[in-house]
């Protein structure tokens, strides 16, 4: 994956999930290692809206570092956040607390998905 699709995968994934989750300001610069390898951020801004672009971001929360395959599994909630710390595959740099933030704001796009699913099965 180059870098320009590795922002664009992101920019789709984050526009799946809901902003309200987090209420207040959350800035993530994401550092992809790797094939692929770049700087970007997420910004999720006062809970209205989460914006993504192809720069770095020096007022961060946290910094995350991943390949780009496990930044891609992270934000499409293929790959839990504390798990991929625990194994070495995420590093974490700033508030760890905003870390977990960003993990909740992630796993709020999980919930449209399982309701499209199991309206399929009725």
């Amino acid at each position: 994956m180059t870098y320009e699709e590795i922002v664009e995968k992101s920019r789709e994934i984050m526009a799946l999930c809901d902003p309200s989750v987090h209420p207040e300001h959350l800035a993530v610069e994401i550092c992809v290692t790797g094939e692929g390898e770049g700087v970007f951020y997420i910004e999720v801004k006062d809970g209205s809206f989460i914006d993504v672009q192809p720069y770095d971001y020096h007022d961060r929360d946290c910094r995350l570092t991943a390949s780009a395959e496990d930044l891609i599994k992270l934000v499409s909630g293929k790959l839990d956040a504390v798990a991929a710390f625990t194994m070495g595959k995420l590093k974490v740099d700033g508030s760890i607390e905003k870390a977990l933030e960003f993990q909740k704001i992630i796993k709020s796009a999980k919930a449209p998905e399982k309701e499209k699913k199991s309206r399929k099965k009725q």
